[in-house]
């Protein structure tokens, strides 16, 4: 070998040699030792690098174990690094990097109470000068073919809420392939990373440098909401019990104009959720939310969601006793303790407007939310109303909601479907479309079972009235039109049913019915209210008018406090508006009663009404035409009682014609009314009363005929207010030879006079008929008529029964066999009881009844199934007990003695229950009734068996003495025309 070329060969050895000792050890220690002595200069934590391996053939360069922090709290490390460097970078003027390898990167960033960021006080670098402005110039030429990142362990931790945050995950991947910052081209890039509690982030998809773009698919599994609750916390004091979310989107990012960001097929799903609130009260209960099919523009500020469903949310709610909701509480913001210090604006806000004047900054575009498809099902919402004095509670639900095409500018209509239950059994559904702006709307809505025992709590403020009982069902279609000023219309029908409502007062039924029908409804509001036709079924009716004169509807009424001197409502009077046009085509009325008492009379008046059906023709306060009037019905069972004809409703004195009638009704009846005005009783007689009332422009023009059978006065009673004639004289002359009484009684006057009244010209005129009858003859025939070979003047009943037994039937059947044969006969009845025998019996019987209704309303306030009567129901032994007490503190009107206490229960219950018994042993009341039973039962029997009603009367009730036997006998008289 030729020496030039051996000693070339020996300098290219050498070089060699020199370049493998200086690129593979003597470089590496050197950078190694530098940069441990620049951390330690410049690190404000311990920080040391283990380890640099260069290999300066393929420029391959590796850094082993990087640590910043205390040994056992690393706030940035890592494994290793290796960077690849290639070789083209030396020409193509571009840092070309073709593989980076970071394993096992750690870094742990912390905020601390003052918000502070751990990392930014790793280092304290000098500071250096500002660098001159300079123009902008290309960005730096990187380009890196490969970065991969394995193993990454990455924890946040913020110590600025009241909870300290805690993220971590330990299971970081980060892939990148072709990244260049001089390129049009994008990078592909894939990062994973796993949490130890079970949450994973998972992306993949393309980003550029230059311009800052980026797209792809972003997916983050079971994020655990407790992991950031804290900052929620902070401003809202709700307490997360579970919580658990997944996110799935594809998006697209572009810095390069602004930021554009636009998601798409974007999904959320979140489940379960618990939440309560500060008490530990649960608040929120979800089972599923899951929102797909969205996408958000940035941009546009609009958000789409094609479908969002969520299933089983429970959740509870409650007004406060001061009117507030307990969800405001929650969300109130807290109270500063200071004033805050206000910031100083901005100059370009202090300076004067330009000339011209200064325009208003524009208002800020708001966000679209449009909702395609929202579906919720099986909710459940607790309300609670505290306001009124009987806490109120209303369960909503399972409830289903379906949402289409909702926008949140409300400029287009969206469809909404509502069905849930209400209470117990009651049902609401809903469905149709709404518009927010401006508002407007269609709604079928439908009602099923609603318990409107739910009003009770705001009834009984004002009124002295129990709900027992009450359901609405309904058809509706409600229709708004505006809402400034407020438009809107309310068609269809509606039913309220079982209706029950009890004095709480008297202990008694007030109103009730079977049904109440509403039919047509037309309401517009706030013009007129029309209804085609009202139907009433089975409805009653209770007046009472008391010894004060006073009636049981003004004892109902609650006095309300008077305003306050000075008070809006009492300074300012309400404004005057048009009243609403009212319009009904009918009223109908089926199998209704009443029950009518004037306690100022003694004895104390008392009748009934039975089967009143009838109709009553078009109401209408805009067209005064007369409404047609045609009901009837019956008094005591017997006597039928008409009202026909046709009268202006909302003006009667303008134009009415109406005809009544009362046939047959018992005189005995109304013993109270001649007692206090005639001075005596009545015996017997039955009442045929014909009014005839016209007013046409407020002139009266009446007739009143009155046909008075078979009257018999009984014994004289001392009235003040009894008049001064002679009336035994007047009722035996007034008779014809029939026993007839037949008075023609016809008014006419001006109503329209202030001096002119009705009744003192009815009773001028019947005194002086009274006064010409007793200066003329008039004829009374009566006659007795023996039963055949049978003493039928006494039934006998058993003590404290009203039944007839086998020997009262059988001489009953041999009575209305001999009437019969005799139609001229009349048969009096006159109902006895016995207090000595009764009286005991009525007593437990009275017991028993009792116990049966107050069983009844105890289950009824309860809200459970109850028979149709509380004589159906069927009160246990062991609740007896209970219900006696009670029994005994209402009747006596007393405790119990308190040497009871001290008794065994059975004793104890002993005395209650005969002191009770006691109590009603002497009852007139009971024994009054008892009579009356008695003689109704004679006559329900006679007339039941071919007997004709017309030929029996009831005589007014008595007491007698038992018989030997114990039974008591009711007295039979026979009469005739």
């Amino acid at each position: 070998m030729p020496n030039g070329m051996k000693r070339a060969l020996t300098v290219v050895v050498s070089v060699l040699v020199c370049y493998c000792l200086l690129g593979f050890l003597i470089l590496p220690g050197v950078a190694q030792r530098i940069a441990n002595q620049q951390l330690a200069r410049y690190a404000t934590k311990p920080a040391t690098l283990e380890r640099l391996e260069l290999n300066p053939f393929t420029l391959e360069l590796t850094a082993f174990n990087l640590g910043i922090g205390e040994p056992n709290a690393r706030q940035v490390a890592f494994e290793r690094l290796y960077l690849n460097l290639s070789w083209d970078s030396l020409w193509t003027r571009t840092l070309h990097l073709a593989d980076i390898q970071l394993d096992k990167p750690a870094v742990q960033a912390e905020f601390d109470p003052q918000g502070t960021l751990n990392l930014s006080r790793l280092f304290e670098l000098p500071p250096s000068p500002e660098p001159a402005a300079e123009e902008p110039g290309e960005v730096f030429p990187l380009r890196i073919d490969r970065l991969q990142l394995a193993g990454g362990d990455v924890g946040f931790r913020d110590l600025r809420p009241s909870e300290a945050i805690n993220l971590r995950y330990d299971a970081l991947n980060i892939e990148l392939h072709n990244l260049a910052t001089r390129s049009d081209g994008s990078a592909d890039a894939s990062l994973v990373a796993n949490g130890p509690s079970g949450g994973r982030i998972a992306w993949q998809g393309q980003f550029s440098l230059a311009p800052i773009t980026s797209s792809g698919e972003l997916k983050a599994d079971g994020l655990l909401l407790k992991d950031i609750w804290p900052y929620v916390h902070d401003i809202v004091p709700l307490r997360l019990q579970d919580g658990r979310l997944d996110v799935s989107t594809a998006y697209r990012l572009d810095l390069s104009e602004g930021t554009q960001l636009l998601l798409d097929k974007a999904k959320i799903t979140l489940a379960p959720l618990a939440i309560d609130a500060p008490d530990g009260k649960a608040l929120v209960r979800l089972e599923s939310l899951e929102i797909d099919e969205t996408a958000l523009d940035l941009v546009e500020q609009r958000v789409t969601i094609g479908n969002l469903r969520s299933s089983k949310l429970e959740t509870w709610a409650a007004r406060n006793v001061d009117g507030t909701l307990d969800w405001q509480t929650l969300f109130a913001r807290p109270t500063p303790s200071r004033a805050a210090t206000p910031e100083p604006l901005p100059e370009a806000a202090v300076e004067a407007p330009a000339a011209g004047g200064a325009s208003e900054p524009a208002a800020p575009r708001p966000w679209q939310v449009l909702v395609r498809n929202a579906e919720l099902r099986d909710y459940r919402v607790h309300l609670a109303d505290r306001v009124p004095e009987q806490d109120v509670a209303l369960e909503v639900g399972p409830l289903d909601l379906t949402l289409r095409d909702f926008d949140s500018l409300g400029t287009t209509p969206f469809q909404l479907a509502l069905q849930s239950g209400i209470g117990r059994q009651g049902s609401l559904q809903a469905e149709g479309q709404l518009q927010l702006s401006p508002a407007s709307g269609t709604l079928a809505i439908s009602t099923r079972d609603i318990d409107l025992r739910i009003a009770q709590a705001y009834l009984t403020p004002f009124v002295h009235l129990e709900l027992r009982s009450g359901l609405l069902d309904s058809q509706l279609k409600a229709e708004l039109q505006s809402t400034e000023p407020l438009a809107f219309s309310v068609t269809g029908q509606a039913d309220i049913t079982q209706l029950h409502t009890l004095d709480t007062i008297g202990n008694r039924d007030l109103a009730k019915w079977e049904r109440l029908h509403l039919e047509q409804i037309d309401y517009r509001h706030p013009r007129s209210l029309s209804i085609a036709k009202v139907q009433l079924q089975q409805p009653y009716a209770r007046f009472i008018i008391n010894p004060d004169l006073t009636t049981n509807i003004n004892d109902l009424l609650i006095k309300q406090p008077e305003p306050a001197t000075g008070s809006p409502k009492a300074a300012q009077p309400e404004p005057a508006s048009t009243p609403l046009a009212l319009h009904i085509g009918g009223i109908e009325i089926a199998d209704g009663s009443a029950n009518f008492a004037d306690l100022s009379l003694r004895p104390p008046f008392g009748t009934a009404i039975q089967g009143l059906n009838g109709r009553i023709g078009t109401l209408d306060n805009r067209q005064q035409k007369p409404a047609a009037v045609d009901i009837k019905g019956k008094v005591d069972r017997y006597a039928p009682v008409s009202i026909k004809g046709q009268l202006t409703p909302f003006d009667p004195l303008q134009s009415l014609d109406i005809a009544t009638s009362f046939k047959q009704v018992e005189l005995t009846t109304l013993t109270p009314y001649s007692s206090k005005f005639a001075g005596y009783r009545i015996r017997k007689g039955r009442l045929n009363l014909d009014l005839h009332y016209r007013i046409q422009q407020g002139q009266l023009n009446a007739e009143n005929k009155v046909v008075v059978e078979q009257l018999q006065l009984g014994e004289k009673v001392d009235s003040p207010d009894a008049v001064d004639l002679p009336i035994r004289l007047a009722v035996a002359l007034l008779k014809d030879t029939k026993g007839t009484i037949s008075i023609e009684l016809p008014v006419t006057g001006n109503l329209n006079d202030p001096q002119f009244s009705v009744m003192p010209i009815v009773w001028q005129t019947l005194r002086n008929l009274v006064l010409r009858a007793a200066q003329a003859p008039f004829k009374f025939i009566a006659g007795l008529v023996d039963g055949d070979q049978v003493d039928l003047s006494q039934i006998a009943f058993a003590a404290g029964s009203s039944e007839l037994d086998d020997e009262a039937r059988k001489a009953l059947d041999t009575l209305v066999d001999a009437l019969q044969q005799r139609p001229a006969l009349r048969l009096e009845v006159e109902g006895m009881a016995a207090g000595s025998s009764d009286g005991p019996l009525l007593a437990e019987q009275r017991l028993q009844r009792e116990y049966q209704q107050t069983q009844y309303r105890i289950l009824q306030r309860r809200g459970d199934k109850v028979p149709a009567d509380p004589s159906l129901l069927q009160v246990d032994e062991e609740n007896k007990a209970v219900l006696l007490e009670g029994i005994y503190r209402s009747r006596l009107k007393q405790q119990p003695p308190a040497q009871w206490k001290e008794l065994e229960d059975e004793e104890r219950a002993a005395r209650l229950r005969d002191a009770v018994i006691a109590s009603w042993a002497q009852s007139s009341v009971l024994l009054r009734t008892l009579s009356r039973d008695r003689a109704a039962a004679i006559k329900g029997y006679l007339v039941d068996h071919g007997l004709n009603a017309e030929r029996v009367f009831l005589l007014d009730t008595g007491t007698t003495e038992p018989q030997a036997d114990g039974r008591v006998a009711t007295a039979l008289h026979l009469g005739s025309e």
